[in-house]
């Protein structure tokens, strides 16, 4: 099946020959003809496999000409790169068709953004779900017109905190409205954030959560400590040749800072994002990645999650993920359109419990191999790596059989009352 039969609109069909896309995937064939129904549907289906597309290619084709300035098409993502990502696949898909597509996000002037979309309007608005919810409180921007509303990667942003803004932002929009979902997970809080607005969604499902790519070659390190990992992969990332672009997975800020002071001091082709970094740095550094002037980047699950890379040579999960399913997210970077990857996932004995949870289901593709001897073995642990113990005081209670009373002398009360009678 090609987009031409899913009689995709020809404005659209002629952008998507410009960008050489001939042939949906399964979830944008699927997704197609149901939301054009009008219906409400749930779309689950892992990272890579064009989940933006499969919404907007049905909401671009229905979507005409307007000259209201309030926006008739939302969508939600939970981070500010989702944003810019998801305009500029709207743009390129929408490059025949007159339409307004503007984003706003945290961490901008939201004066300046309010002012951007007001001017001249916009039919689709994009945004994180606090800065959508603020402009809308002032006023200047209504959702009474809203006719379609998707949430991208719902779990995240439930996972982030948005739910108080999520719900704000739902009580602001007219009865009458298409519900749009699309993310990699089905959790609990998503399943009940459901039924708490969608009427009766169909759910399409491709691939489920926990399936690894299978052509994704899997190779498993164990590695003593945080300090050896870096020794480690200062060495496993020197051969340019066969490490082009990389993607190397930390546990949170503090770590990818201190992977890339240490990497930068001997690499000149290192970056990485993460969310106290600035909004022009970020698109800097992911732009420059995507025409590989940077080859390794770091970056952290939460600012990586969602975002589109093309050609990722190799995934190196420097910190072993808490949760298996992250772990999916992380390797399906690489080994897409057809193409093979390579994933190398270092533990350290801290990291044990969640390794095992990955190894149920990483599948048969997957090598177990031991660091070379070369690498320097350095025993220091960080602080979060030292086990942590609890120390609970118990005092044995005492044994009132084995005498000793009071250690102090009984009151005589009736003598005392008698006392305070004669004064």
């Amino acid at each position: 099946m090609n987009f031409k039969d899913l009689r995709v609109s020809k404005p659209l069909l002629n952008a998507l020959e410009d960008l050489d896309y001939v042939y949906p995937t399964p979830i944008q064939q699927k997704s197609f003809r149901r939301i054009s129904s009008g219906i409400d549907l749930i779309g689950i289906a892992k990272t890579g496999t064009g989940k933006t597309l499969a919404y907007l290619l049905p909401i671009l084709s229905q979507l005409e000409y307007s000259t209201q300035k309030q926006p008739r098409i939302l969508i939600v993502v939970p981070t500010r790169e989702l944003v810019t990502q998801v305009c500029e696949e709207a743009e390129k898909i929408a490059k025949y068709k007159s339409l307004r597509i503007k984003g706003v996000f945290g961490g901008a002037n939201i004066n300046t953004q309010k002012d951007y979309v007001f001017d001249q309007g916009a039919d689709i608005l994009v945004g994180t779900p606090g800065r959508l919810y603020d402009i809308a409180v002032t006023g200047i921007i209504r959702f009474s017109n809203i006719k379609k509303i998707v949430i991208d990667e719902v779990d995240e942003m439930l996972s982030l905190g948005f739910r108080p803004q999520l719900e704000q932002i739902f009580e602001m929009l007219p009865k009458k409205r298409q519900h749009l979902m699309f993310s990699s997970t089905l959790s609990e809080d998503v399943e009940e954030f459901i039924k708490s607005y969608f009427n009766s969604p169909e759910k399409i499902e491709v691939d489920l959560e926990s399936t690894p790519v299978e052509k994704i070659k899997q190779i498993f390190f164990p590695v003593q400590n945080f300090s050896t990992k870096i020794e480690f992969l200062k060495v496993l990332i020197s051969p340019k040749d066969e490490f082009v672009k990389n993607l190397i997975f930390v546990a949170d800020k503090k770590q990818a800072d201190l992977v890339f002071d240490k990497l930068s001091a001997e690499y000149d082709d290192i970056g990485i994002i993460h969310s106290n970094k600035s909004q022009n740095y970020r698109f800097n550094t992911i732009k420059n990645f995507e025409k590989k002037k940077i080859r390794s980047l770091i970056a952290t699950d939460i600012v990586a999650r969602g975002l589109d890379f093309s050609d990722i040579s190799h995934v190196i999960n420097f910190s072993v993920p808490e949760k298996a399913s992250d772990y999916i997210h992380r390797i399906g970077r690489t080994a897409r359109a057809g193409k093979t990857g390579v994933s190398i996932l270092m533990y350290s004995p801290y990291e044990e419990k969640s390794f095992e949870e990955i190894k149920q289901i990483a599948g048969e593709n997957i090598i177990e191999e031991n660091i070379p001897k070369t690498i320097p073995e350095i025993k220091t642990l960080l602080e979060f790596e030292k086990p942590s113990f609890t120390h609970k005081q118990i005092t044995k209670a005492p044994d009132i059989t084995k005498g000793g009373g009071a250690y102090h002398e009984k009151r005589n009360i009736k003598t005392k009352q008698k006392t305070k009678r004669r004064r």
